[in-house]
C-alpha cells in the first residue's frame, strides 16, 4: 500500500513540475522582445532523423529478480517543429522502431514490441549563438508528452524532457543531436538528423 501511495505521490509531482515549467515558458515568451521569430516567412521545420532508444523492460518484477541489461532499439523519427513566436517552439514528432525491444537476462535476449510513438509538446530556445552571417547554433529544451499502446495494447501518456542542440546553415538548413528521457516509461533517447525550414 505504501508503494501505491509513493507512486502516485511522484505522479503528481511530476505533473505539478511540468505544469509550472509550461507557464513559466509561456510567461518569458509573451514578455518576450520581439513575438515573432527572426525569419519572418519561415514558420515551421520539417526534419528526418534516426532515434536511439534505451527503453526499460515493461516487467518491472523481471527488473527486480534479474539482472537485465537495455539494449538500445533503432527508430525511425519523423519530427515538425511549428515556431508561433521567437523563442517558443511545439514539436511533433513520430518514431517508428525498426526492431523489437531487447533486453540480456542471464544471458539470454529477450524480446518485446517496440510500440510507435507520437508526441508533442513546447521547446524553448535556451540560446542562439551566431556562426557567420548567416550559419547560427541553438539549444532547445522543454517538456513534451509521448502517447503509445504497450506491449498489452494499453494506451500510455509518458512525459518526457526533451533537448536538442540545432545548427542551422543558410537560415534554413538545419542539423541537429538531442537526447530525451521518459519518466513514464524509463527511457533515455539520441536523436539525430536533418532538416529544413520553411
Amino acid at each position: 500500500m505504501n508503494l501505491v501511495a509513493s507512486k502516485r505521490e511522484s505522479i503528481k509531482k511530476i505533473i505539478a513540475f511540468f505544469l509550472l515549467f509550461t507557464v513559466t515558458i509561456i510567461a518569458n515568451s509573451a514578455n518576450s522582445e520581439a513575438t515573432q521569430d527572426s525569419t519572418k516567412e519561415k514558420y515551421f521545420e520539417i526534419s528526418f532523423g534516426q532515434s536511439i532508444l534505451f527503453i526499460s523492460n515493461s516487467k518491472v518484477l523481471d527488473l527486480k529478480k534479474n539482472e537485465s541489461v537495455v539494449l538500445p532499439t533503432n527508430a525511425i523519427l519523423f519530427f515538425v517543429e511549428l515556431r508561433p513566436y521567437k523563442k517558443l517552439r511545439i514539436p511533433i514528432f513520430l518514431n517508428l522502431a525498426t526492431e523489437t525491444k531487447q533486453f540480456l537476462i542471464n544471458n539470454t535476449i529477450v524480446n518485446e514490441r517496440a510500440s510507435p510513438t507520437l508526441g508533442t509538446g513546447i521547446q524553448y530556445r535556451i540560446f542562439n549563438y551566431p556562426l557567420g552571417k548567416k550559419n547560427r547554433v541553438e539549444l532547445e529544451l522543454g517538456p513534451v508528452c509521448s502517447f503509445l499502446f504497450d506491449s498489452n495494447d494499453n494506451f500510455r501518456l509518458a512525459p518526457i524532457i526533451a533537448g536538442r542542440i540545432r545548427l542551422l546553415k543558410k537560415e534554413d538548413f538545419v542539423l541537429y543531436f538531442g537526447n530525451s528521457y521518459s519518466i513514464g516509461i524509463n527511457a533515455f533517447g539520441i536523436l539525430f538528423g536533418t532538416g529544413y525550414i520553411f
